[in-house]
């Protein structure tokens, strides 16, 4: 199938000219024209200056009792008087900045309020995955943050779910808040555990009003774990100046065509930036976020998101590389969802990966299909580390890539081979990690740019104002055993596209081995056609290519990534290394020799 050809939708982008310096060593330098919008460094304070404005209006919406369940609405009002609550109990018990209060939740009314207190109260949160809490074991990611962030208060919304957490995980003197306290038979630690409805009520005077007045925009207010797809999770430093810039930059650029002030539905998760954004990006806009409880992983979960799509249909809308080929298939399947859809987008947004381009094709003729136009597709390309997404594609491209700067930041890009680290400076920059000391200086470079580790290459060499294309995280490139350097993010990226529709993941294995080989989640039914298919496309994909970017074999995997084993992020991506590891025995079998029955190979291998 070709590219669709028809009208994109209407789009209101500024400018995304750019002052760009050339050095002799290659190296180019690159800040948008067009400076950085003013913006309150701030957030309680927005928040409390929306509850002036409009106190009845819905901020958050979440589903109650399940997936079916009506709508619980929460208005600015609601938020900012409970949220206050919170900021005067935390006052009240008078905690040192070197503490912090850790959030363990999904994406709910309550985190959002809790979050906001502990803004307010100069008290720093870290929000944390729910899998470090539900997985069982020995709670070692738990207990690695707890011993980072060193918690006064953990907020576990639900007890039920945590209980087991609660009970085994040392939490030293922190005191545990959660909906039904009596259900926790002892803490580790010894801490207190009160209810979460006591703290809501706590009454709020103008002590409340003074912390936020006098809320220092450097200070740290959000402690962000990284992914720890290599190693335990760090902690980033995020400040008010931060991830305020991080919105203002976000609004000025994609707010007015996202429609950030209507209605959102979005179910990425708050303990990863993209998902935060959104929450706090509706904020500032005034708009209202319908919180969705469903995820892009097979069965009732995606239904559940799809469900929520019928109902709300936003004006915008993200998701992950795999989340959009799942409802692809499902738009496929449900005329009555490509409608409700496609009637009201305006645009959309993909992270955590790279789009394969025969998908976004495939999604743009959906749309042509049904509204007669296409949908203009941008990224949230950055780093928990730069806030969140702090470049985007705002101009006009039909290539899916990294997209460009965004007002106030400067990115740098510095030559390697016939690609470019990406390195990145402005007020949305963290300051660095929780308890790293010395060591943070080495995240920078000796110009105060923050080393992303990140690859991209110029769409066209010519014109950097076409955009980047990712390519490939330099800490994920690897040897063969020949000492051949293989750029792994890149290679996966370009078998991921070579192998759409027929795959829903993969894991490129080869380090330290002689040649390079796959495992794959087939998203269709295995049968000798896959297989052959398979070989046929891989022999295709092989041609002209070398040791180091030419794969010998294939298996196909059954068992679903699992994220209670941290193979799979919350938000949908796969965490390469460890899922090689808890796939060994899978591993091993691409290399036996000679082959079983079970391994594909491509012609030529």
């Amino acid at each position: 199938m070709g590219r669709p050809d028809a009208p994109f939708r209407r789009t209101a982008f500024p400018s995304s000219r750019l002052r760009v310096e050339r050095r002799a060593d290659g190296t180019i330098v690159a800040t948008p024209e067009l400076p950085l919008a003013a913006h309150d460094p701030n957030l309680p304070r927005e928040l409390m200056r929306r509850a002036a404005e409009h106190p009845g209006k819905t901020y958050l919406a979440e589903r109650q009792g399940g997936a079916q369940g009506p709508w619980r609405l929460a208005s600015y009002g609601e938020v900012d008087r409970l949220a206050r609550a919170v900021a005067a109990w935390l006052l009240r018990a008078g905690i040192g900045a070197d503490r912090s209060l850790l959030i363990l939740s999904g994406n709910s009314i309550a985190h959002a309020v809790v979050k906001y207190g502990a803004m307010a109260a100069h008290l720093p949160a870290c929000p944390v995955s729910t899998n470090y809490a539900t997985m069982g074991g020995d709670y070692g990611r738990l207990r690695h943050v707890i011993g980072l962030v060193k918690p006064a208060v953990v907020f576990a919304e639900h007890t039920a779910t945590f209980k087991a957490a609660l009970e085994t995980v040392d939490f030293g003197d922190a005191v545990i808040v959660t909906d039904e306290p009596a259900l926790v038979a002892r803490t580790a630690g010894g801490g207190r555990v009160i209810a979460t409805a006591e703290v809501f009520a706590t009454p709020a005077g103008p002590e409340v009003t003074r912390s936020i007045e006098a809320i220092d925009p450097d200070a740290p207010t959000l402690y962000m774990l990284t992914s720890g797809s290599t190693s335990l999770p760090k902690a980033v430093v995020q400040t008010q100046r931060m991830i305020t810039a991080n919105l203002a930059q976000g609004r000025q650029v994609l707010g007015e065509t996202a429609g950030w002030s209507d209605v959102m539905l979005d179910w990425l998760p708050w303990n990863h930036v993209s998902g935060a954004f959104t929450k706090m990006g509706t904020l500032v806009s005034g708009g209202t976020l319908y919180i969705d409880g469903g995820r892009p992983m097979p069965g009732a979960p995606f239904e559940e998101s799809l469900r929520n799509l019928k109902e709300v249909a936003p004006k915008f809308y993200v998701n992950v590389p795999f989340g959009y080929a799942m409802l692809a298939d499902a738009l496929d399947r449900d005329e009555e969802l490509r409608r409700r859809f496609f009637g009201n987008l305006r645009l959309a947004l993909y992270g955590g990966a790279g789009l394969p381009q025969a998908l976004y094709d495939r999604f743009q003729q959906l749309a042509v299909d049904t509204i007669g136009e296409r949908i203009f597709f941008t990224t949230g390309y950055g780093a928990t580390e730069t806030s969140s997404g702090c470049m985007a594609i705002y101009f006009p491209t039909e290539e899916v890539g990294i997209g460009l700067p965004m007002p106030g930041l400067t990115m740098k890009l510095v030559p390697q081979g016939d690609r470019y680290e990406v390195r990145l400076k402005g007020p949305m920059v963290t300051p660095g990690y929780l308890g790293q000391g010395e060591r943070n200086r080495g995240i920078f470079d000796e110009e105060g740019f923050y080393r992303t580790g990140d690859a991209a290459q110029l769409h066209d060499p010519d014109d950097l104002g076409k955009g980047l294309k990712f390519a490939g995280r330099l800490s994920e490139e690897f040897k063969l055993s020949n000492g051949t350097w293989v750029t792994a993010g890149r290679l996966r990226a370009l078998l991921i596209e070579a192998l759409s529709p027929l795959v829903a993941d993969l894991l490129l294995c080869g380090e330290e081995r002689d040649r390079l080989a796959l495992l794959a989640w087939p998203k269709v039914a295995v049968d000798d056609a896959l297989r052959a298919e398979l070989a046929r496309r891989i022999a295709a994909f092989n041609e002209g290519r070398g040791a180091s970017e030419r794969i010998t074999a294939i298996g196909l995997l059954e068992e679903p990534p699992r994220a209670d084993a941290h193979e799979v992020s919350d938000k949908g991506t796969i965490n390469q290394r460890v899922a090689m590891t808890r796939r060994a025995a899978d591993v091993e079998r691409l290399y036996d020799v000679p082959p079983g029955p079970a391994v594909i190979l491509p012609r030529g291998a």
